[in-house]
């Protein structure tokens, strides 16, 4: 069963956010109301996944840099910006920094929702990623020293023969270790070790002939 999303809306105004929790609402989010960025980073968050709609002109900081300021903090979330006093500019540059939507008061709401199941999506995939991640240092941890070298060779390319003369052991130690470092990170085929191997941003050893 899919996790529940939480829309966080930080804007000024009460009445806006009054509105817009209740139209949220409706399409079984949950909501959280904040009348400014400080009061978000304030506030303990559910482990699940989310977005913000965020107004661009708020009292002290600008959506815009509260933007810059949480991509660059372990709170990054996907955003949906509003706002009554909007821009190409500005649109542009909030767009460009990984905005999902900029959106100009008054609200389609169609549209808002849209957007936000488009940023809870985004924000679910990217969870996934950084789960998928975790799990898969915890297996590359349980390699041996041996193991991790040869799963370097093989992803680089590297035939058994090949690995073996590199590490000067027999084709038969190479096939073991071959054998347990697969079973260990559960990968079913070299094409999936190798993804593995990507995201766990291991140097791979080129391709070339002994």
């Amino acid at each position: 069963m899919e996790e529940r999303g939480v829309v966080y809306v930080i804007d000024d105004d009460a009445l806006t956010r009054d509105a817009l929790k209740d139209l949220v609402s409706s399409i079984g989010l949950e909501v959280r109301l904040f009348a400014s960025p400080a009061a978000f980073l304030g506030s303990s968050r559910p482990d699940a996944p989310g977005c913000l709609v965020l107004d661009v002109r708020l009292p002290g900081k600008s959506g815009l840099a509260f933007q810059q300021e949480l991509a660059n903090s372990d709170a990054a979330l996907p955003i949906v910006f509003i706002t009554g006093h909007g821009d190409i500019p500005m649109s542009v540059r909030a767009m460009k920094a990984g905005a999902v939507e900029f959106l100009t008061k008054p609200v389609d709401e169609q549209e808002l929702l849209d957007a936000i199941n488009a940023a809870i999506e985004r924000d679910r995939t990217r969870r996934g990623e950084l789960a998928l991640r975790s799990e898969l240092r915890k297996r590359y941890a349980r390699l041996s020293e041996r193991e991790r070298e040869i799963m370097t060779l093989v992803v680089g390319g590297r035939a058994n023969k090949q690995i073996a003369g590199d590490l000067q052991l027999s084709v038969m130690t190479v096939k073991v270790h071959r054998t347990h470092l697969m079973r260990k990170m559960r990968a079913k085929s070299l094409l999936e070790l190798a993804r593995m191997a990507d995201r766990l941003g291991i140097p791979i050893a080129s391709r070339t002939d002994p």
